[in-house]
């Protein structure tokens, strides 16, 4: 019988947000597609230092290791390389004691489809356009950087995430940026019990939460809602998450002050929000991830 990841949190993630592949990119770039294979293979046996994913992805694999059952976590490689190329990068997961066990090499194609033919519950790439196709296709996806000195915290994976165009659908966000702050706070009140439509991680934090009602107490998985609403309009949000059944552990509504001080506080391991602005502030302290969706983007 197939192999199926029923109960399990599936992760995609690329080999450049895996692992730092800049100077292999800078002599594809510089020099072509022909002297990045080589360079590559010529390489292979050198070990590729950590990306803007890496600690994440260690932390998540690291769930595996309290079980003896189907494991809790699977994380699948989506590579623009070719199989050739990409053996690199596998002597590098291995070396790095990785249970990543399963790829697709595209050879320089958008390898975006495997991740729902893998059913992945989210895409992590440092290729905007192939973070788009995914999420075009109803794939929870988003560009990942990491600052550039990082910090081990704990043993805790700590998610946070921006409400509007994230978790929940931008139709609240397009009257504040069509009509202003004062046309929102009126809508959202008049609105509050109304549940919003699920945005595009609504399925991700559901499968995150499930991982954490399985754990009970003792989860090693914390979640936040950071986002720059504020009283009123936080009544909907949390009207939302209830109607949903989904917990979430702490929320933050900050009425428009910048979230990096308090991502920081919170220690969070990835920050997921759609704005730029908001990504640039926080790159340098907290792995951001873009998410490309949205009135915001659809202006870019």
């Amino acid at each position: 019988m197939p192999i199926e990841f029923n109960d399990t949190l599936v992760i995609a993630i690329s080999s450049t947000a895996l692992f730092n592949l800049a100077d292999s990119h800078r002599v594809y770039l510089e020099k072509g597609v022909t002297s990045y294979a080589q360079y590559q293979i010529d390489h292979e046996d050198e070990l590729l230092k950590p990306g803007a994913a890496f600690g994440l992805v260690k932390k998540l694999l690291a769930l595996n290791e309290a079980t003896n059952t189907q494991p809790r976590v699977e994380v699948i490689l989506l590579s623009r390389n070719s199989a050739d190329t990409g053996l690199r990068v596998f002597n590098s997961i291995e070396n790095h004691q990785l249970q990543i066990t399963r790829a697709a090499f595209t050879s320089g194609n958008s390898p975006y489809q495997y991740a729902s033919a893998f059913n992945a519950h989210l895409f992590l790439s440092t290729n905007p356009v192939d973070v788009k196709q995914a999420l075009d296709n109803g794939i929870a996806a988003a560009t990942i950087v990491a600052p550039i000195t990082e910090s081990e915290h704990s043993s805790e994976i700590r998610f946070a995430f921006d409400g509007d165009a994230v978790l929940f659908s931008d139709e609240a966000e397009k009257i504040y940026q069509q009509s202003g702050l004062e046309e929102f706070t009126k809508h959202e009140k008049a609105s509050a019990q109304k549940p919003l439509e699920g945005g595009p991680f609504k399925n991700f934090l559901a499968a995150l939460h499930k991982i954490q009602k399985d754990y009970g107490e003792d989860c090693p998985i914390r979640t936040a809602l950071v986002t720059a609403r504020s009283a009123p309009a936080h009544e909907r949000v949390i009207r939302t998450l209830r109607y949903w059944n989904i917990r979430i552990d702490e929320a933050l509504f900050l009425g428009g002050m910048d979230k990096t001080p308090f991502l920081k506080a919170f220690a969070a391991d990835v920050f997921f929000d759609d704005q730029e602005g908001h990504i640039e502030r926080a790159r340098d302290h907290i792995a951001s991830a873009h998410v490309p969706t949205g009135i915001v983007n659809s202006r870019n």
